[in-house]
């Protein structure tokens, strides 16, 4: 199969200035997931970074990624969405490279604690299912919906969604709820191009483990992200 990454990196961060290229682990942030990625380059067709900044360019280049184009300005904005990032870095590879593509797959930097074997597991489950997308997600052990509340009109605590039972522990808490991380979406290239849609509509799970799901999107977030990169050897 022809598997294109494509990590998007844009240069503008209101909440945290240069989070792409800020050090994390003793390298910058976006390093970690070009690594990842090279780490599964058999599987990979190519892997390019998607970003409109010169200097995070720059650091890509020099960990390893293709940077083959500067993303235009209309896609480099805070409103825009991952799907047009996305599609124009297909249309570019597959006209550059006259290549029609299988699968894309989209790595976003927030997502240092992605491994090799994340990207290979996905893309294997790609393989042996007829599904639109393989997309990640960890188990809310801590924060299952049903324990959600919301103040309603009278500023009374009221279910979000669920009723939930006085008394009821998280052990006992059935069917399992899982959450979106943010580190793997790997959809099929005709979905993506001709549906506009990065999820499609038979999506399977691949499941990471909590550690591995931290989405680096805060001051907090950073800082623990940097403790589990520092005590996770041998992953």
């Amino acid at each position: 199969m022809h598997v294109l990454a494509v990590i998007t990196a844009r240069g503008g961060s209101k909440r945290l200035p240069r989070k792409n290229i800020r050090s994390l682990g003793g390298k910058p942030l976006i390093a970690w997931t070009i690594e990842s990625a090279l780490a599964a380059k058999d599987h990979l067709y190519r892997i390019v970074v998607s970003t409109d900044d010169e200097r995070i360019a720059e650091v890509a280049r020099q960990y390893g990624a293709e940077v083959p184009f500067l993303r235009p300005a209309e896609l480099a904005t805070d409103q825009t969405k991952s799907l047009p990032v996305v599609q124009h870095a297909v249309r570019f590879v597959e006209e550059r490279d006259r290549v029609r593509l299988d699968w894309v797959l989209l790595l976003q930097p927030t997502s240092p604690l992605r491994v090799a074997s994340d990207i290979i597991n996905s893309i294997k489950l790609a393989q042996s299912d007829e599904c639109d997308s393989v997309i990640s997600v960890f188990e809310l052990s801590h924060h299952h919906p049903v324990f959600a509340k919301k103040i309603d009109d009278r500023g009374y605590l009221a279910p979000f969604m669920i009723e939930e039972p006085e008394g009821l522990r998280r052990q006992d808490v059935s069917p399992p709820a899982y959450m979106r991380n943010g580190a793997i979406f790997l959809t099929r290239r005709d979905v993506l191009m001709e549906q506009n849609s990065i999820w499609g509509t038979r999506i399977k799970p691949y499941i990471m483990p909590e550690e591995r799901s931290i989405d680096t999107d805060s001051e907090l977030d950073f800082r623990v992200a940097e403790l589990f990169l520092a005590t996770r050897s041998g992953i």
